[in-house]
């Protein structure tokens, strides 16, 4: 039976990478050159409950979920509380260099920041799905992180929390563009991920596999291109307009709006046929993509 590790506070987390008391109790950046790294941390599974964004680790990797994270040069990676981690294997070389950036939810929750952090959605990305900075953008990275450390290094007064949240909200905002500008910069790779999730649906949709297995998941679409559901939809969103269940909803009303003009089936049976337990959740869905309900988009064309 495997033994999950709980760590629960960034002390308990300083603790573990043998490490002082941490100057703050619920945000600390740890720089990798300070890790007793020959402490017994490998091969075991750790769920941690705070927030982790970490930079540039060579020649070392951790599981993460069921993928690993092998850290390139450039490279950043985020996890959210409560993910299972585990740690294979130590740096050999070049691990100076890396930097992880802890943070525990509750630090945050009375902000802004808490109310929207479930928007950055990279914190649930997967391992293939890492960020790959150029060096101007390691060079704001690096600004945005130095800035956080500074503040809670220096005497904490009634300004503290809320500074040091600010640049953490800044350092959140450049990964969004980062990643936009990844997203771009790889757009042949990612049309190719669109036609496949194109393909599948369309081929879904004209076989029996909706009506014996229902509508597609997220998941589903997700797993066609092993990609995390998080990435997927960003991606789509970015090339098409269109997030991955809009994509889902889109041809599934195109199927539709064919089976009404094409065929003498009733709208319960193109329900069924579509996947749904429940004709009218069909006419629901029909009627808030199209403005009309099934019969009066049948009638009227």
């Amino acid at each position: 039976m495997k033994e999950f590790i709980n760590i629960k506070s960034i002390s308990e987390m300083h603790k573990l990478l043998g490490l002082g008391k941490p100057r703050h109790p619920a945000i600390s950046l740890v720089q990798s050159k300070d890790v007793d790294w020959t402490l017994d941390l490998y091969d075991k599974n750790y769920i941690w409950d705070f927030y982790m964004i970490g930079f540039k680790y060579h020649d070392s990797s951790f599981l993460y979920g069921r993928k690993y994270y092998d850290f390139e040069e450039g490279t950043m990676v985020f996890t959210s509380p409560g993910q299972v981690i585990k740690s294979t294997n130590p740096p050999t070389k070049g691990f100076d260099e890396g930097w992880t950036l802890y943070f525990h939810p509750d630090f945050i929750q009375q902000s802004e920041l808490g109310k929207k952090i479930k928007k950055y959605s990279f914190f649930s990305y997967a391992s293939n799905e890492a960020l790959h900075l150029s060096e101007n953008e390691k060079t704001k990275i690096s600004q945005c992180v130095n800035e956080i450390e500074q503040e809670y290094s220096q005497n904490i007064d009634t300004h503290s929390q809320t500074l040091i949240i600010s640049n953490l909200e800044l350092l959140l905002n450049y990964c969004n563009r980062f990643y936009d500008r990844q997203f771009y910069t790889r757009s042949n790779n990612q049309q190719d991920i669109v036609v496949k999730i194109e393909e599948f649906l369309t081929n879904y949709y004209n076989s029996e596999q909706a009506r014996q297995n229902g509508i597609p998941t997220v998941k589903l679409c997700a797993e066609k291109v092993n990609l995390s559901q998080n990435y997927l939809s960003d991606l789509l969103k970015k090339e098409t307009g269109k997030n991955t269940q809009e994509q889902i909803h889109f041809h599934l009303i195109e199927k539709a709006k064919n089976m009404l003009l094409n065929s003498n089936a009733t709208v319960s049976e193109i329900a069924y046929d579509l996947g749904f337990d429940y004709p009218q959740y069909f006419g629901n869905l029909f009627k808030s993509k199209t403005g009309v309900s099934p019969n009066k988009y049948r009638t009227i064309n």
